[in-house]
């Protein structure tokens, strides 16, 4: 028997790069999977591609008339939600040299896609949670301690710190409940669409110089995590924010 049968899972994001690793993982345990995602083809084509236990639902996280509409319609059927991964994200550049108002609109956009989405859902899904035994799962990044690689990570590095404070706090609250909160923290995952395109070789080989296990991530390791912070065995960690990146950043 697989580990997870008759558990539900809920993945924003689950249309695409490390969301869509997650819910793949999640199938393979046994747990009906529910994707939440803004665009309604690659939902559809992820869908397939998981398989017959995956279900789809359009939504931009970050709007609160969306997010109501979408949970009120998978819960239509359902009783509860056993885990809840916030996987929906976006990254944006901005620097000191960003022009002031294109500063000011990357900024809402990726503080709405990564931390307003994953409050929004945290709220919404919150009364469905099962108790005890729920699971809130964020992902968030390495940036959040580095600020970035590069100029440029200001709105991302805020948002995905913000992620960390939010999962404290959701941790302090839920746990009295028998729901835990925790974060993981990728760090150099190029395997994604979420550079908006194929990362160079450099980059890569200069990332594999500086992480002592001597590799990039991949998706399937930051699915690896969440599945062991849904697990049974991870009912003791609550508002701990798990880093995986190889060895890059530790100590934090």
């Amino acid at each position: 028997m697989n580990t997870l049968e008759q558990q539900t899972v809920l993945v924003t994001g689950g249309n695409s790069g490390i969301g869509q690793a997650i819910a793949r993982a999640f199938v393979q345990q046994g747990a009906d999977v529910l994707i939440v995602g803004r665009n309604e083809e690659t939902l559809r084509d992820a869908a397939r591609a998981l398989g017959e236990k995956v279900s789809w639902y359009r939504a931009d996280v970050s709007e609160s008339v969306q997010v109501h509409e979408a949970v009120a319609q998978m819960m239509g059927t359902r009783q509860k939600v056993d885990v809840l991964v916030n996987a929906a994200g976006c990254m944006g550049s901005v620097s000191a040299d960003t022009p002031f108002e294109q500063a000011e609109r990357t900024w809402d956009a990726v503080l709405n896609a990564n931390l307003k989405g994953s409050f929004l859902m945290a709220l919404a899904i919150i009364p469905y949670l099962t108790r005890p035994g729920g699971r809130i799962i964020n992902i968030s990044s390495i940036g959040a301690y580095t600020g970035g690689s590069s100029a440029g990570g200001q709105a991302y590095a805020a948002a995905k710190a913000g992620v960390h404070g939010l999962t404290f706090a959701l941790a302090r609250e839920l746990s009295p409940q028998g729901i835990t909160v925790n974060a993981i923290a990728p760090g150099f995952i190029p395997g994604t669409r979420f550079f908006g395109g194929e990362v160079p070789e450099e980059r890569i080989q200069k990332a594999v110089r500086e992480t002592p296990v001597g590799r990039v991530g991949r998706p399937e390791d930051i699915a690896a995590a969440a599945l062991y912070l849904a697990s049974p065995e991870a009912s003791f960690v609550t508002g701990e924010v798990l880093n995986v990146n190889g060895g890059w950043l530790f100590g934090r």
